[in-house]
């Protein structure tokens, strides 16, 4: 009788072994993937975006040289001043009268200017000139000098007037400029010119 010589065993076969590590291995590169994927997509699925595209570029020695210089200040404009620019009126101050010989009126210019004083060029210098009425040898012509927007530098004016109830008025015929901005001299009409333009 043959002697037993013992078989060796059985060799499992490492199908399991293989599939196992076959599935490991497609594991660990859906893990990588997905995480290469999250890193770089945003959560809306939109590429994430970079440092350099966030980043706002700064000014350039380029750009500082092309840069607008400093302008000046522009030159303050004024208003132009002349004969409609101002009521007058008169002031009497003093009144001495001799019974039917008439009375001796002292007057002084009381102006008004219609418009905003700052409208006016401080730098320059006014001639007002002005018609009193009211004088029994007709209308006395004086200018008041108006500087510094709102100094008024005149002489009282001194009339006869025929008694003591008589009216006296006064009215602006000219305004120039002494110095400072030039400005258009202003000369109304005359009364003898408009009546001379009215037809017939």
């Amino acid at each position: 009788m043959p002697p037993n010589i013992p078989q060796p065993p059985a060799r499992k076969p490492r199908t399991n072994l293989v599939v196992i590590g076959s599935a490991v291995a497609v594991i660990a590169a859906i893990v990588v993937t997905g995480t290469v994927v999250v890193q770089s997509r945003t959560g809306d699925g939109k590429p994430a975006a970079t440092d350099t595209a966030v980043a706002t570029a700064g000014p350039t020695a380029h750009d500082e040289d092309n840069a607008p210089a400093d302008q000046p200040d522009p030159e303050p404009t004024y208003s132009e001043v002349d004969a409609d620019s101002f009521t007058i009126g008169l002031k009497t101050t003093a009144r001495h009268c001799f019974g039917s010989a008439g009375c001796n009126v002292t007057v002084e210019p009381d102006l008004t200017f219609l418009g905003d004083t700052a409208d006016v060029d401080p730098d320059a210098v006014y001639d007002i000139t002005y018609e009193i009425h009211g004088d029994e040898s007709g209308p006395v012509i004086e200018t008041a000098e108006l500087s510094e927007r709102t100094s008024l530098n005149y002489t009282p004016s001194v009339i006869s007037t025929a008694s003591a109830g008589t009216e006296v008025s006064a009215e602006i015929t000219d305004v120039s400029v002494q110095e400072g901005a030039p400005q258009a001299r202003y000369v109304p009409p005359s009364p003898s010119a408009s009546s001379a333009n009215t037809p017939a």
